[in-house]
């Protein structure tokens, strides 16, 4: 080959090799890979928040889609709301109360699932099975299982004779059925029951890789030193539990306090609004009756809490990798 040819060679391949060097550098890959994630973020994140920041501050409805602004008054409107009091109670009621008792389940649900025994594998089927179940099609489950007329537990709490004329729960549950989404308090109880059955097996699901990770020579040495099982737990399994009992929770936060799933199938917030949460008040005021602004101002409501959650979380993670 000539010494023109290979010239002519090399000068081809430069510019690939160029190409092939640009692609290696960390600072121009990087923001290449990033780029899908970052639009998706900002197309179904960003502008829908910005959108609704813009509504919650004009007086925009179904009937009228030109944004005029209008200050605060959206805001003021809901605080004076007695329906919006009674959501946003909820909204922190059925947060709180639910993560609690998924707390407490989820620790003895971890450490029965970290045993050796058989159909091990069964168990944990049916405790991660309505963590895998479509939302929607577990809360219609629930819906006719806490039926007025035909719920199942209503029957068996009568063939066991808890429930009818002459009962223990006679006297307080009137006649031979329960009619669990009829009174406020059993509805209210439901929609706790519903969200601690949905966010339960995530939070032991967590909990239990926490278990797998404790070191061996931990629980020999406290074994050895001649440590109850109770105070492994309390000494040991509990604290060194807590950052991922954090994690668990937080989740569970994010998924319950802006869900309104179970309360638009279950009760869609009856009765008598007594079940009403912040996300499904959003929806029947913004959706149904038709006013975006008031609708939009209610659901930012949530937007201070979602913010604080996602802190929490960024910070733990930042523990973690300076472990």
């Amino acid at each position: 080959m000539s010494a023109s040819a290979g010239a002519r060679v090399e000068a081809a391949a430069e510019p690939e090799a160029r190409g092939r060097y640009w692609l290696d550098r960390e600072n121009v890959l990087a923001p290449v890979l990033l780029l899908p994630a970052v639009i998706y973020i900002i197309a179904l994140v960003g502008i829908p928040l910005v959108m609704a920041v813009l509504y919650s501050l004009s007086d925009v409805s179904v009937g009228d889609q030109s944004i005029d602004f209008v200050g605060l008054r959206n805001f003021q409107q809901a605080l004076g709301d007695d329906i919006f009091r009674t959501a946003l109670r909820n909204t922190f009621a059925f947060t709180i109360a639910s993560q609690i008792i998924v707390l407490i389940l989820a620790n003895i649900l971890a450490l029965v699932l970290s045993a050796d025994f058989r159909g091990k594998r069964l168990v944990r089927f049916l405790v991660l099975l309505p963590w895998t179940t479509p939302i929607a099609l577990g809360v219609l489950g629930w819906l006719w299982t806490l039926d007025n007329v035909y719920s199942p537990i209503d029957y068996i709490l009568r063939q066991v004779g808890l429930l009818g004329p002459g009962s223990p729960l006679g006297t307080s549950w009137y006649g031979t059925n329960a009619y669990w989404l009829a009174y406020p308090d059993r509805a209210q109880f439901s929609v706790l029951l519903v969200h601690v059955w949905r966010t339960l097996p995530l939070a032991t699901v967590i909990l239990l890789a926490g278990l797998t990770a404790i070191p061996q020579d931990v629980k020999d040495a406290a074994n050895v030193d001649g440590a109850g099982f109770f105070r492994q737990v309390f000494s040991i399994r509990i604290p060194l539990l807590l950052p991922i009992m954090a994690v668990a929770v937080l989740y569970g936060i994010v998924f319950t306090f802006t869900d309104m799933t179970v309360v638009y199938i279950l009760t869609r917030g009856g009765p008598t609004n007594a079940t009403q949460v912040l996300a499904s008040w959003a929806y029947f005021r913004g959706i149904e009756a038709g006013a975006l602004a008031q609708g939009a101002a209610v659901a930012l409501f949530l937007f201070p809490v979602l913010v604080g959650v996602a802190a929490l979380m960024l910070r733990l993670a930042r523990r973690a990798e300076t472990v």
